[in-house]
This record gives structure tokens, sequence and C-alpha cells, in this order.
């Protein structure tokens, strides 16, 4: 399983700013399943940018599995839901609104994420806030569901109905 990391930073892709948040994403997926990380960049919160990262990871790299960090806020130069909703075949809300239920317990301002996901191709992107403490939260409460989506993109079915 081919996992890609993009942290989205315009700080961090300047040297600015050390990013701590694709790192952690790094260390769950690591630690908790047999997957590696094959590949990461650092770029800044430009959508052009940020559709073509994506674009690169799952068409030309094969990644299975694409998280973005950071970007999914309020401010004018959040564009990472806007950069993947552009290059996504289809979007998948149920993980977006389980992060956002879930991290909400924590910390009321969860709710204003705007973050996605979707597939394009095989290929699942999921968009994760940019703190380490809120990518840690929310990969916690997604990954329980991304082997089984995962093999149902990849293979075309799965044995739902025995659960």
């Amino acid at each position: 399983m081919k996992v890609g990391i993009i942290t989205v930073s315009d700080k961090g892709s300047q040297g600015l700013r050390e990013d701590l948040s694709g790192p952690a994403i790094k260390d769950a997926i690591c630690r908790d399943t047999p997957w590696r990380v094959s590949s990461t960049a650092i770029i800044p919160d430009e959508k052009d940018q940020i559709s073509a990262q994506i674009i690169e990871m799952a068409d030309q790299e094969g990644c299975d599995l694409i998280f973005t960090t950071g970007g999914t806020g309020l401010s004018p130069r959040d564009v990472t839901p806007e950069a993947t909703r552009a290059v996504v075949d289809r979007e998948i809300p149920g993980i977006a609104e389980a992060m956002r239920m879930g991290s909400m317990k924590n910390k009321k301002s969860a709710i204003l994420s705007r973050a996605i996901a979707g597939t394009r191709g095989k290929s699942l992107m999921i968009n994760l806030p940019g703190s380490p403490r809120a990518v840690k939260e929310c990969l916690e409460i997604i990954m329980p569901v991304i082997a089984h989506a995962l093999e149902v993109l990849q293979k075309g079915s799965a044995e739902c109905g025995n659960d």
C-alpha cells in the first residue's frame, strides 16, 4: 500500500515553519498499519499546486492513499478542499463528517473544518487539519474503515453484507 502525504503550508513551503503534521501522519501510518509512506511534499496554499500534487501522487506515482494536511479552515488562503474537489471523481462525505463530529467532542471549533474526502481512480484522498493533535485525533476516527474503503475501491467489491 503506497501512501502519499501533502503538507499545505505557505510558511512550511518557504522553510519558515517546521512541518509537524506530515510527520504525525507518517508516524501513525507506520505505527498502526503495514503500509508505508512512499511520497511526501510540502507546498504553498495555492489551489493549482495542490491539485497538481494530488494528481501526480495518484496518477503518476500510483499512491493508493493520499492525505493532505492543512488548508481546511476559514482563512482566505485555505483552499485545500477546493483543490481536492477539483480533481476527485467522487466525494465520500461520511469520512469528513465523522472527523468533524468526532473532533468536535474535544474542540467545538472542529465543526468549522471544510475538509473533504474522495476518490480519483483507485486512489483515496483525505483532507486532514493542519495541527498535529488534530491529525492524530482524526486518524484515530477514520483509520478503522480505511482498509475496507481501499479494498472496495481497488477490487471493486468486498463482503459488506456480512457485518
